[in-house]
């Protein structure tokens, strides 16, 4: 019995692909040495030691096991469907067409497409493996009555304390600075940051800043509008700054260099980012949506409503209320305890073992 994973796409950066190459390396320490992630898109960085090309794909016997990291629409998802072997769904769920209807057709059919494929999937799934309790209910509402596992994202925390680039974390307390990590995406609702964030400088800190970590295309109607709208409050671009697509080494020095991570984002499979904050001693401050309430859990702040005058009254009380900030951040080393590596790591090795029999 051999075990591989197949992915839509690998690269370096992104929550899917990570997780693939970390469970990789925990299916070979059980001695699955000839496991392989296989993929039609692979991206610069990543070894041929841990990812193939889907066309190198070997015969499959039907005692094989593919696990599928299921994220989008496309291609791969009928070749999945019509592989020779046992196959098992890993679902990182997949956004609502209607958050990208106004901005990117291609992306809104790419995602109904995805729902529509995953509900196909159903019949030939033996077992799923969800990234959350929240898609794992999502996977029961496309028809998925298979047994279903609950293991979150492998998170390398190893990586996180690699250097960060010195000239970003030197900046540190020269402003009050919020933070949000992630692909400029509607889902994401960055606008909703900048409204938040206008109303705080506006009302009580004239010395702050908003970074918004993450890639946008210049040319992206959302970027656009997002740039817009921060013009049109006044805010310049180093109000509101956007990195752009940044190096890790950036991604840790901004993580070092914030005040408090603020997160509205309106759906999430899981949201690495709030584990990465919770690691790097952050507040967080987000709103209760999809799967932000259950991976943040008693880690941080939880609103349940984001008018921008009560998320910034709470970024107001975050940052000038030590004891509170103290206890958030005392709350989100405890949750962070929960993702521990190895914890998550044998989570997914009893699914296996389960699957091997």
């Amino acid at each position: 019995m051999h075990i591989f994973q197949l992915t839509p796409a690998i690269s370096t950066g992104d929550a899917v692909s990570n997780d693939a190459i970390a469970l990789e390396a925990v299916l070979r320490d059980m001695g699955y040495t000839d496991s392989m992630i296989y993929s039609p898109a692979i991206g610069n960085g990543i070894p041929k030691s841990i990812a193939q090309d889907t066309r190198d794909l070997p015969p499959l016997s039907a005692d094989d096991i593919c696990l599928y990291h299921l994220a989008i629409g496309g291609p791969v998802n009928q070749m999945f469907k019509e592989l020779p072997c046992r196959k098992v769904v890993i679902f990182h769920n997949i956004t609502p067409a209607k958050f990208f209807e106004k901005y990117d057709k291609n992306s809104a059919d790419l995602c109904r497409q995805g729902l529509k494929e995953s509900a196909e999937l159903a019949g030939v799934t033996e077992h799923a493996i969800a990234i959350s309790e929240f898609d794992a209910q999502d996977l029961r509402k496309l028809g998925y009555t298979c047994p279903i596992d609950v293991v979150p994202i492998l998170i390398p925390f190893d990586d996180y304390a690699k250097k960060p680039t010195e000239s970003i974390a030197a900046e540190k307390g020269k402003k009050t600075t919020f933070l949000f990590t992630g692909r400029v995406a509607p889902n994401k609702k960055q606008g909703d940051l900048i409204e938040a964030f206008y109303y705080y400088k506006k009302n009580y800190n004239a010395s702050s800043r908003l970074v918004i970590a993450g890639g946008y295309g210049e040319q992206d109607p959302y970027y656009k509008d997002l740039a817009a709208y921060r013009d049109a409050l006044g805010l310049s671009q180093e109000d509101v700054k956007f990195t752009g697509h940044i190096s890790f080494a950036d991604l840790l020095a901004w993580y070092r260099c914030a005040d408090v991570f603020l997160c509205l984002s309106e759906h999430e499979g899981f949201c690495v980012p709030l584990v990465e904050a919770m690691y790097f001693d952050l507040p967080i401050i987000a709103y209760d949506s999809s799967a932000v309430g259950e991976t943040l859990s008693y880690g941080g702040l939880l609103l349940s409503d984001k008018n921008p005058l009560l998320v910034a009254g709470a970024m107001n009380r975050v940052v000038s209320d030590p004891k509170l900030r103290a206890e958030l951040v005392a709350n989100g080393r405890e949750r962070l305890k929960d993702f521990d590596r190895e914890k998550v790591a044998e989570k997914f090795r009893a699914v296996i073992r389960k699957l091997a029999g």
